[in-house]
This record gives structure tokens, C-alpha cells and sequence, in this order.
């Protein structure tokens, strides 16, 4: 895939009193950074795993389209749980990535159960929504944005499972720079934020937020032994403030962006004060959002 551009929105820069790198992973060709770890991914799983004949996974969406389509291109066959209610839209694009998708449970944990069982079952490999291969792949977005812009002192990075925070996370140290890795999460589905603080792994109830790449109650361990050491801190925004993100995208930049893709420019909004005259960055990680949503998200007054 082509390298994805960063780019200073001069709008954006006033909005939020500071220089502001937008890393546009919207701009790949599933619409969301995921596409990288795919690849790395099947990659691996060809060359380690010769013998097996396709994958099985649980994901809301971004995740299964990249691993739809990788698998796809190796002739792998794909079989991808999502919850029931998950976006419409992003099924409809798993399925023309060629997916066989099946829609069980109340939320994306429960679908990964049903995928583990399948993969037992059926004699697939279940492919994780962290794997340090995916974090190897989702890396080379930070390393763009680090080769573009090497003085940053602060990056957002929105937290699902970890693997874009921990690829941020590997490129920084890889390249010995000094810059802050923030992490975002929704205060709906926060376990990622609890679990920092508390250095061990602490599961939520519930994880009920529009922003559905970051709608996850039950924490990676492995990603939380990477963030936990490598992040400065872990900010929590609202369903509200993420909206109001997404109108400040399409305002000032004309980029249509779905939740999860917002959460870091919410973070740094709600931080606006500390950052002042700072050169910070945020990951767009993905436009992916359904249309009746979005019009939904955007109907709300504007705030400036």
C-alpha cells in the first residue's frame, strides 16, 4: 500500500492553539489504519504457517477488512464474528473483502469467544486483535509521521486493543525520540485507562460508546505491558466530545472520520490549554462510520 500523508490543517492549528500534525490513516485502502497490521500479519502466518488453510476473527469492522482482504490475497479463507447491531456499513465492507461474516453476541468480546470456538471447531487460525505482528505493520504509520515530522512533542493515539499505541510506541523508541505518546480512550469503555493506572488488567461492565473502534470492556495483556511503560498518560473523552471532534474534521479539514477516528483530536481539544503553542500530533485511524451515524454526529450544534 501506498504511505498515507500527514498534513497541518491551518484551521485545526487554531482550533486548538498548537501546530497539529493530522496522520491521515483514513487514507488507506480499507479506510482505516488496520490494513497495515494486516498485511504484516498474513504475511507471518503464510511463512509460519504453511499449512493452514484461513483464519477466523472477531472484530467490529476495520480490523476484519484488512484481515479479509490479506487473506483473500493468499487465497486464505476468512471468517469474521462481529457483534449483533455492529455497523452496517462496515459488514456490508468485510463481506466484499471477501469474508464469510457471522453476527452473535452483545458486544465485540463475546464475538471473540464465538470466534475462538470456531477456530476450534472448524480447524481455522484464529487471527487477535493484538499480535505482535499487527503491531509490527501498524508501526509504519508512526514511522511516516516520525520521518515527517522528528520534533513532536506529543502524539494521541485512541486505544481499542493497543496495537496502534503500541506500533507509536516501537517507532518512537525504535528512532530514540523524545516525543509523548498519549493515549485515548472513551469514557464508556475505559478498561485501557483503569488498567494504566492500576498496572494490571482491569475489565469494565459495559463498553457502550458510538465510537466502536474503541468499544472493548476486556484489556490485552500484552498490549498493556507496552503502553503501560511506554505511555505518558491515558485520557478519557466523552461520546459528546468525540462528536464534536468529528464536526471540528469536516469544519476545518473536510475529512469525514468516524468515532475512534476523532477520540485523539477530542483528547487534545480537552487538553488545549497544556498543549498551547506545542507541536503535537493525532491519528485519524479511520473513517469507517456508517452514514445515518455520521449525519446523526453531525446534526449536533457546531462548537468552536
Amino acid at each position: 500500500m501506498q504511505a498515507t500523508p500527514q498534513y497541518v490543517w491551518p484551521l485545526l492549528c487554531e482550533r486548538a492553539g498548537a501546530t497539529v500534525w493530522v496522520k491521515h490513516e483514513n487514507h488507506t485502502p480499507t479506510g482505516a489504519f488496520k490494513i497495515r497490521g494486516g498485511i504484516t500479519f498474513m504475511h507471518w502466518l503464510r511463512h509460519s504457517h504453511p499449512e493452514v488453510s484461513g483464519i477466523v476473527t472477531a472484530t467490529r469492522g476495520n480490523h476484519g477488512q484488512s484481515q479479509a482482504r490479506a487473506a483473500k490475497a493468499l487465497g486464505l479463507k476468512a471468517k469474521i464474528f462481529v457483534p449483533l447491531g455492529n455497523s452496517r456499513e462496515k459488514n456490508a465492507a468485510m463481506r466484499a473483502f471477501g469474508a464469510d461474516l457471522v453476527e452473535t453476541g452483545r458486544d465485540f468480546d463475546e464475538a471473540k469467544i464465538a470466534a475462538q470456538r470456531a477456530a476450534q471447531e472448524e480447524n481455522l487460525y484464529f487471527a487477535p486483535s493484538f499480535h505482535p505482528e499487527l503491531v509490527r505493520g501498524v508501526a509504519t504509520y508512526a514511522l511516516e509521521l516520525f520521518s515527517a515530522a522528528p520534533a513532536l512533542d506529543t502524539v494521541y493515539v485512541p486505544i481499542g486493543l493497543g496495537s496502534g499505541i503500541c506500533g507509536v510506541i516501537a517507532a518512537r523508541d525504535a528512532l530514540a525520540l523524545k516525543t509523548k505518546i498519549v493515549g485515548v480512550v472513551s469514557d464508556k469503555a475505559d478498561g485501557a485507562k483503569l488498567s494504566f493506572e492500576a498496572g494490571r488488567v482491569v475489565e469494565t461492565a459495559t463498553a457502550d460508546t458510538f465510537a466502536d473502534g474503541m468499544a472493548v470492556r476486556i484489556p490485552s495483556s500484552e498490549a498493556l505491558a507496552i503502553y503501560g511503560k511506554g505511555a505518558e498518560r491515558i485520557v478519557a473523552v466523552s461520546d459528546d466530545d468525540i462528536a464534536t471532534a468529528m464536526g471540528a474534521y469536516f469544519e476545518d479539514t473536510h475529512n469525514l472520520v468516524e468515532g475512534a477516528g476523532a477520540a485523539a483530536l477530542a483528547a487534545l481539544l480537552k487538553e488545549r490549554d497544556t498543549m498551547r503553542g506545542k507541536e503535537v500530533a493525532v491519528i485519524l485511524s479511520g473513517g469507517n462510520i456508517d452514514r445515518d451515524l455520521y449525519l446523526a454526529m453531525m446534526a449536533r450544534p457546531s462548537k468552536r
